[in-house]
């Protein structure tokens, strides 16, 4: 008959037992959560992008891309010109905003705030590779009339975004050679390839 110490520690040894094993079927099941969540928002992104590219998808959802804030991934052309020389002027940034409202992005929404951040912080050179990988797919589903079009809408409100700020008094050139640089290499993400 065990004595009452060796029944208090057999059943200290037990709670402690089954707390460890509690909580690492908890941490299983918070993992198999995320990754069906994670399955749900690829799932998600590909019927609002039509992009079926699960590598696009992957890189998409990592960048925290989600089927309400995909309207913004359209205007990252704008918001790379308007960084290209190192700053954002007041009148590229406007130019955003109006070409983000005129896309019907409503200023309270999800995907308004995270082009208001891009607006106050430089994104990370991914955002542009995801972009590019994103323009892509969807130009590998494009014919070439479709593809033509999509790159003229683009590159023209890019180009607009550029000569926002450009020129002093109106002289000068309207477009700075880093916007000029940018612009070519966004122009390249249209080529077939």
């Amino acid at each position: 008959m065990p004595t009452k110490e060796e029944t208090i520690l057999a059943e200290r040894r037990q709670a402690l037992e089954e707390e460890f094993f509690r909580r690492r079927e908890q941490a299983l099941i918070e993992r198999m959560r995320q990754e069906q969540q994670r399955r749900e928002l690829t799932e998600a992104l590909s019927q609002a992008s039509g992009i079926k590219d699960p590598e696009v998808l992957r890189k998409l959802v990592d960048l925290g891309i989600q089927p309400r804030t995909l309207a913004p991934l359209a205007l990252v052309p704008l918001v790379e010109v308007a960084w290209a020389d190192g700053s954002m002027a007041p009148k590229e940034r406007e130019a955003i905003v109006a070409a983000a409202e005129a896309a019907g992005l409503d200023r309270g929404s999800a995907g308004f705030a995270l082009l208001e951040s891009w607006l106050e912080e430089r994104p990370e050179p991914a955002l542009r590779q995801v972009w590019f990988e994103y323009v892509r797919a969807l130009c590998s589903a494009l014919d070439e009339a479709g593809r033509e079009r999509l790159r003229s809408e683009v590159m023209g409100r890019a180009r607009a975004v550029a000569e926002a700020a450009g020129g002093i008094l109106g002289l000068g050139r309207k477009v700075s050679q880093a916007e000029e640089q940018v612009l070519r290499e966004l122009d390249a993400a249209f080529t077939k390839e």
